[in-house]
């Protein structure tokens, strides 16, 4: 292979290198708002939980607070039956108490239901506080490992692009000039391997017969007819010998 053909080869390898570089890099602050993210939303969910078992606090304070008039009047209307004279307001005396004490059950039933149904969500918040727990650990290594990622990427752009530059002095300025311009035009690719079969291995365009030979003895700059990429050509292994008979 022509030693200019080799260097552009080299060149479209450092290129591909330092754009992936320069993307994980550009990609790192939202991986990690994306971990904060989901941090977030496990904080969040402790913040529900707990809001649930405070409004249910409150409910039950409030059902208890009705319970203790209820309470309050039962007691006034026991201690009003040793006062009555007739039998009428006897009656009416044992109404108004089975009415109290109907409404009085009710309440107490109510104020059950939010105990029980606090207790239940008292244990959502010691799950919840547990996921967030472990959600702080799994981010917190999470978060660890992305900052060494990022440092060994961050190296290993300064190393491709420093490579980079001691290759540029290598090539010819009009061999520079045609790969940057056709990899301007083709999104960073600037080299493509020819197949086996004379295709373009980018645009899968057959080659010409005699293009694919030329293209074929590597040692000249051919570009491809329809994606103006610069074309090499990969030989295939060889075979491995069988092994002796016995």
């Amino acid at each position: 292979m022509s030693p200019d053909l080799e260097h552009l080869i080299q060149l479209q390898r450092l290129d591909t290198a330092i754009e992936d570089a320069r993307r994980r890099i550009a990609a790192h602050p939202d991986r990690l708002a994306e971990a904060d993210a989901r941090l977030s939303e496990a904080h969040e969910r402790v913040d529900a939980v707990r809001q649930r078992l405070k409004n249910n606090q409150e409910a039950r304070r409030a059902l208890e607070k009705e319970a203790a008039v209820f309470q309050g009047r039962l007691t006034k209307f026991k201690d009003q039956l040793s006062e009555v004279k007739t039998n009428r307001e006897y009656q009416a005396l044992q109404h108004e108490i089975a009415a109290a004490q109907t409404e009085l059950g009710t309440v107490e039933e109510k104020v059950l239901e939010r105990m029980l149904e606090g207790d239940a969500i008292a244990a959502d918040i010691k799950a919840e506080e547990s996921a967030l727990a472990a959600m702080q650990k799994e981010i917190g290594a999470e978060k660890s490992a992305l900052e060494q990622e990022l440092a060994g990427v961050q190296r290993a752009l300064a190393n491709a692009s420093t490579r980079r530059d001691a290759l540029l002095g290598q090539i010819e300025p009009p061999l520079i000039a045609l790969f940057e311009q056709v990899a301007r035009a083709r999104k960073g690719v600037a080299i493509s391997a020819a197949t086996r079969d004379g295709l373009c291995s980018v645009c899968h365009v057959r080659l010409r017969p005699h293009v694919f030979q030329q293209v074929r003895q590597n040692d000249t700059i051919i570009q491809c007819e329809s994606c103006r990429r610069i074309l090499y050509y990969v030989p295939p292994s060889a075979p491995a010998e069988a092994p002796a008979a016995p």
